[in-house]
């Protein structure tokens, strides 16, 4: 999976352990609960996507575009969200409020994870 359009795309549940998807087109997609973990999501536009219980672990999102994303429940840890869009503007709402970690990220500058609703433990 590379710099293809899979906007809307359903893999819900899928597992992509380690998959390379750099530059791919997945706005709107729904990723709820799939596990992408260690994944080269590297400049990804998943914006308005489904990620919700997604398991992100060490997965490398560099300059996606996570903007309106639903990251609720998604497994952080480890990930770096390095100069990822994780803004938001007039009616979009953030969804990282029950977005879980273990350790420390590297994440886009001027982002608060606690801000944003990042919880460090792993109790739900």
């Amino acid at each position: 999976m590379s710099e293809g359009a899979l906007n809307g795309v359903d893999l819900s549940g899928a597992h992509l352990n380690w998959a390379v998807a750099h530059g791919a087109q997945l706005s709107e997609a729904d990723l709820s609960g799939a596990i992408p973990s260690g994944a080269n999501l590297n400049n990804v536009n998943p914006s308005d996507a489904n990620l919700s219980g997604a398991n992100l672990t060490g997965a490398t999102l560099i300059g996606a575009n996570l903007r309106g994303a639903d990251l609720s429940w998604a497994d952080l840890s480890w990930a770096n969200l390095g100069s990822a869009d994780l803004s938001e503007t007039g009616s979009e709402r953030r969804r990282l409020e029950l977005g879980y970690l273990r350790q420390c990220h590297c994440w886009p500058p001027n982002f608060d994870p606690k801000a944003a609703g990042i919880r460090r433990d792993m109790t739900r």
